[in-house]
Parts: structure tokens; C-alpha cells; sequence
């Protein structure tokens, strides 16, 4: 177990995580419990690839610290905060539950959330945008299966890397940004999400789907990705002025123990 500090929580109005991946063995449930004990907020969204059921149908694993995520985060929406779900292609089998209310639980397919500061922010996904995915499902699923095995080395990895006192690392992040092709590959998916938001007259963009968080601006279009809980453990954050930023856990985490808890200074928008 990772060890608890006792700083107040960070007051936020939005947070939004994406690509958890519960019920697979690379999931980083230990940090994003750690995260959330940190955090309150008035609206949660859980933007896709929360529970991993591609990986739970070839291997069923489902330790007690992937249910405590979800017990967490349900206990958040009892006490006030409203969480909104966002099916990804992981768990594609909630998409026909768009719509559903459960008390402060909704399903939506995507969803429009205004900003504090008035902006409109459009939620998804985003593996529409994924032509691998749109045109050929089995090849997607094949190409999972890899990317699985190197997701699953990272806690290994990572176990060795703190018993050096080194910081958190990915292999699959370190050799998708080596490789040419993926990195047009995502520059191409952040165009065409960031075009799918300009079509719908919305001033932001919200998705995740790639395990890369980014924020840019894209032709007058505010694009973000909040990256994963798997391999680089971010989170995108409006606070209580509408000021959008992204938080790496790993890095913030060790500057929670020795000082109050603050927002990063680095990029917002």
C-alpha cells in the first residue's frame, strides 16, 4: 500500500479521468485511490476505459484494491458529487445505458459540460476517432493484446525503478513517442477530435482513448487529453475559477508530504 498523507484535500469544481482499465493486471489502482483520497470536487467524470472487459473476458482479475476504486468513487457521488460516465471502447457493453440516471450517476454516450468560466467543453471518449477501431475491431483487439503485455511489464518496472529511488516510468509511453508512426497516428487523432468539436460549436475538447495527456490549442479549439491510469497516471482539473490543468499524480504526490497541497504551475487554459 502506498503510504497516506494528511494535507487538506485540493478543492476542485471538475475532474476528469479516463482509461483506468479495472480488471487488468497494469491497472495503477493503488494511485488513483491515493489521488482520489486527495481530491473533492463537485463533478467527476469517468471519461471511458474505466472497466477493462476485453481483458476480463481472456483473464479474470479483480483485486480488492480495483473494487475499492470503484467503492470510492461511488462514495464520492452518495456524498454530493455528481459523476458522470462516459463508456469508452473498453466497456463498450454500458453504452446502451446512454442516458440512465442512478441517483448522481449518469451514463451519457458524450456530454457538454460548462465551465465555471462559461466555456463549453465536450466530453467523449474518443476511439470513434480511431480508424483502426471504427474500420477494423479484430485488428484493434490484436493490437491490444500487445500493447497489454507492455502495459503489464510497467508495475514491474516501476517496483524495481523505486527500489533505486527513481521516478515513475512507462515503456509502452517510451517507445509509442519513439515511434514515428504513432506519434503521426496521435497527431491524427487530435485533429479529427479537435475538428468533431469545432462541427458541434463547442470552445473545448475532452477526451482520453491514446494514454497521452496533452493541452493545445488546435486551430481555435482547446484540445485535452487526460491520459491514463495505467501508464502515465494523469488527470485534467477545472478549479473553482474554470482554469483547466493537468495533474501528473506521480510528480505531484511527492510534493503533497512536505507542502500544502497545490495546483501545479505549468500549462492551464
Amino acid at each position: 500500500m502506498l503510504e497516506r498523507t494528511t494535507p487538506p484535500p485540493l478543492r476542485l469544481r471538475t475532474v476528469f479521468i479516463s482509461d483506468i482499465h479495472l480488471g487488468f493486471k497494469g491497472c495503477s489502482a493503488e494511485l488513483l485511490l491515493d489521488f482520489l483520497h486527495h481530491v473533492e470536487m463537485d463533478s467527476l467524470f469517468l471519461v471511458g476505459d474505466i472497466i477493462d472487459v476485453w481483458s476480463m473476458k481472456r483473464t479474470m482479475y479483480w483485486p480488492q484494491s480495483h473494487n475499492n476504486v470503484l467503492r470510492t468513487i461511488l462514495g464520492k457521488a452518495k456524498r454530493g458529487t455528481k459523476v458522470i460516465f462516459v463508456p469508452g471502447n473498453h466497456d463498450e457493453v454500458f453504452r446502451e445505458f446512454d442516458g440512465a440516471v442512478f441517483g448522481n450517476l449518469e451514463i451519457h454516450r458524450e456530454y457538454i459540460h460548462r465551465g465555471a468560466d462559461g466555456r463549453r467543453m465536450l466530453v467523449l471518449h474518443g476511439d470513434e476517432f480511431d480508424s483502426v477501431v471504427k474500420c477494423s475491431p479484430w485488428l484493434a483487439k490484436l493490437g491490444s493484446n500487445i500493447y497489454d503485455m507492455l502495459l503489464a511489464a510497467n508495475p514491474y518496472i516501476n517496483w524495481v525503478r523505486r527500489l533505486l529511488d527513481l521516478p515513475h516510468w512507462s515503456l509502452s509511453s517510451y517507445l509509442k513517442n519513439k515511434a514515428k508512426t504513432a506519434v503521426q497516428y496521435i497527431g491524427s487523432f487530435e485533429d479529427a477530435v479537435a475538428q468533431a468539436a469545432r462541427k458541434r460549436g463547442v470552445d473545448t475538447v475532452v477526451c482520453g482513448h491514446i494514454h497521452r495527456a496533452e493541452m493545445r490549442d488546435i486551430n481555435g479549439i482547446l484540445y485535452c487529453n487526460d491520459g491514463d491510469w495505467v501508464e502515465s497516471c494523469t488527470s485534467l482539473v477545472e478549479d473553482l475559477n474554470g482554469q483547466l490543468r493537468l495533474i501528473d499524480w506521480p510528480k505531484l504526490r511527492e510534493q503533497v508530504a512536505m507542502a500544502p497541497m497545490a495546483l501545479p504551475v505549468g500549462q492551464a487554459a
